[in-house]
């Protein structure tokens, strides 16, 4: 089977041949349809000291499973997270961290919406809003960040601000139900305070992102970004800083991850969720797909279809 390697930091990707591998007690044997890419997975490629297997989010089908696993079998339909190599025409997959793609929805859909959406959903329901209340999304064309300037809507805000790096992904935000967007180096303030600020990108931003909270309010940060926060900004405005990682969830609140998940999927079927697909790449062309993620061009998600 190919997968996608490197072997210096930046690298260049290439794809590699290796036999296909066999799923270990609790792993399932995936024939990937498609795998998401992620900015954090583009962070460590050019920026972790060594080489590291290329995982993440992939949506396919069962073609095995190893001793002991219960809840799939072959020909099922999945989607998880892949922490080994998930560049590949086949992955291994640890049961607990996969679920079934319903009928009705691909593969790309499921990986656009279910991981990226549980990230979303996650870092909302940490914010706790109120209904009726506002919330800021940053990096909000991204393939999170899309997804939670809708849930936002969805659940009820009363006023939803995207916050983006370029005006021209202004319209797309709009489509999404954003009732303003503002760039990161607007001159002026980003509009009136809001009471949550979902945050996807850290670093210099996060100070801005904080100043944006209303007194009382809330900012989730789920970037890998980083960044510093004023105790005394915090101490004045009343305002809390919550950092979310839904890998935490999935590994220590298995019941709410499996609420998470179903609550995606009904929305989507109402018609409420929509992901939003900026590419589709071939295996080869993993490094085209990671720069569109490094120039921060992409509106949805970007995805490798082995």
């Amino acid at each position: 089977m190919r997968r996608v390697r490197y072997d210096s930091v930046g690298g260049p990707l290439f794809l590699e041949d290796v036999p296909v591998p066999a799923p270990g007690p609790g792993e399932l044997l995936v024939r990937t349809a498609a795998v998401g890419v992620t900015l954090p997975v583009v962070r460590k490629v050019t920026e972790a000291a060594e080489p590291i297997p290329l995982g993440g989010e992939i949506a396919g089908e069962v073609v095995a499973v190893g001793e002991g696993v219960s809840r799939f079998a072959a020909g099922d339909r999945v989607t998880g997270l892949c922490f080994g190599h998930g560049y590949a025409e086949a992955v291994l997959l640890d049961e607990a961290m996969a679920s079934p793609v319903p009928e009705g929805a691909s593969a790309v859909e499921a990986v656009a919406l279910v991981r990226s959406g549980l990230v979303a959903l996650g870092a909302l329901t940490a914010a706790r809003p109120e209904l009726g209340g506002s919330v800021l999304v940053t990096a909000a064309a991204s393939g999170v960040g899309h997804l939670a300037v809708q849930l936002a809507r969805a659940h009820g805000a009363s006023r939803v601000v995207g916050a983006v790096s370029d005006p021209a992904k202004a319209d797309f935000v709009r489509s999404l139900g954003a009732d303003e967007v503002v760039r990161y180096d607007d001159d002026d303030d980003w509009g009136a305070p809001v009471d949550c600020v979902l945050d996807a990108v850290g670093g210099d931003l996060l100070g801005r992102a904080v100043a944006a909270l209303a007194p009382g309010g809330r900012l989730v940060a789920y970037s890998s970004g980083g960044g510093t926060v004023s105790a005394y900004d915090l101490l004045v405005g009343a305002k809390s800083v919550i950092g979310f990682q839904v890998a935490r969830i999935a590994r220590e609140q298995r019941e709410l991850y499996e609420q998470w998940r179903l609550t995606l999927w009904r929305l989507f079927g109402e018609g409420a969720l929509t992901p939003s697909v900026h590419g589709a790449f071939p295996l080869e062309a993993a490094q085209r797909a990671h720069a569109v993620i490094e120039a921060r061009a992409n509106r949805g998600k970007v995805v490798l279809v082995p």
